[in-house]
């Protein structure tokens, strides 16, 4: 496609999709937000329903033990506009927002936490484990008619016995491991912002200067970009998506904050995952059109814990 990154369309007709898990086989699986369901596509375009956890599943990951772990953002509200399909508030059976463990054989969905110190949890996004087996979550928080709830950035066990939150905040998004693991990343979507917050024990933050503005600051856009979801590569660089009027997905260098725009033909894409024996195919969710794209990526990703 002229104007956009070379990519093919692996799979169409998707409820706008997001999370993308690179597996072993060559397959790939997505979340399906308006419908509520996991499904794994294979590398012939077939789809298959994983499963149906219902409310909106967002990102995943698989954990230390297999089977996968959700951020189940509990719903939005859908409408259609020139013949794509967005998110808006949320859904009018919403109830929380939740992590959820999916058994990938049998479909059978645990719900792990909905709630953190007495707080419910409002919107669940994004999901990274990293190699002592917890896992770092972002939660978007959720819109209403006359509200919002903010979120945060959080670490937890995936037994369901340790849920903290590390930062509180609005409209924090993808989340993502430096290779070191010294550092999580996360993306404000709203604020334009992507920020680093440093690691100094597994699920513990580095004291804040400054604790009512967290975190270090990477990078920005000055126009009407917003972001989604993120991924590591190799080098560190993080593989940010970006939304709106630069649709895509803009490599940053974290050091510099240099950024390196790849333009794919969706208003959101939202995601990106890495796989393939050289770690250079990579997935792209072009969610308003319920596609899957795959693309040749110029540099490796990084290697996930816990996904062979």
């Amino acid at each position: 496609m002229t104007g956009f990154y070379p990519h093919e369309i692996v799979a169409t007709g998707l409820g706008f999709p997001e999370g993308p898990v690179a597996m072993a086989d060559g397959s790939v699986l997505v979340v399906e937000i308006r419908p509520g369901r996991i499904t794994r596509i294979h590398p012939d375009g077939r789809t298959e329903v994983v499963a149906t956890p219902g409310g909106g599943p967002n990102g995943m990951a698989v954990g230390p033990d297999g089977a996968l772990y959700v951020c189940n953002n509990g719903g939005f509200e859908w409408y259609e506009q020139d013949g794509i399909l967005l998110p808006g508030n949320a859904a009018k059976d919403y109830t929380t927002g939740r992590i959820e463990r999916i058994d990938i054989a049998t479909g059978a969905v645990t719900r792990l936490y909905d709630a953190c110190d007495g707080h419910q949890l409002s919107g669940p996004n994004d999901i990274v484990f990293d190699a002592h087996g917890g896992f770092y979550f972002t939660d978007l928080g959720k819109h209403f008619d006359h509200h919002t709830d903010a979120g945060g950035l959080f670490y937890a066990l995936p037994d369901g016995s340790s849920i903290t939150r590390l930062i509180h905040g609005p409209d924090l998004n993808g989340v993502g491991l430096s290779p070191d693991g010294k550092t999580v990343y996360a993306a404000s979507t709203s604020r334009r912002v992507v920020l680093a917050f440093d690691i100094v024990s597994p699920g513990v933050l580095a004291p804040e200067p400054l604790p009512a503005v967290p975190g270090r600051f990477v990078t920005t856009w000055a126009n009407k970009t917003y972001l989604d979801s993120l991924a590591i590569e190799a080098n560190g660089n993080i593989a940010q998506a970006t939304l709106i009027e630069s649709a895509g997905i803009t490599s940053i260098d974290p050091a510099t904050g240099a950024q390196e725009y790849f333009p794919f033909p969706d208003l959101l894409t939202t995601n990106i995952c890495f796989g393939g024996d050289d770690m250079m195919d990579a997935w792209v969710c072009l969610s308003t059109t319920g596609k899957l794209a795959k693309c040749r990526w110029p540099r490796p990703g990084l290697k996930l814990n816990y996904n062979a």
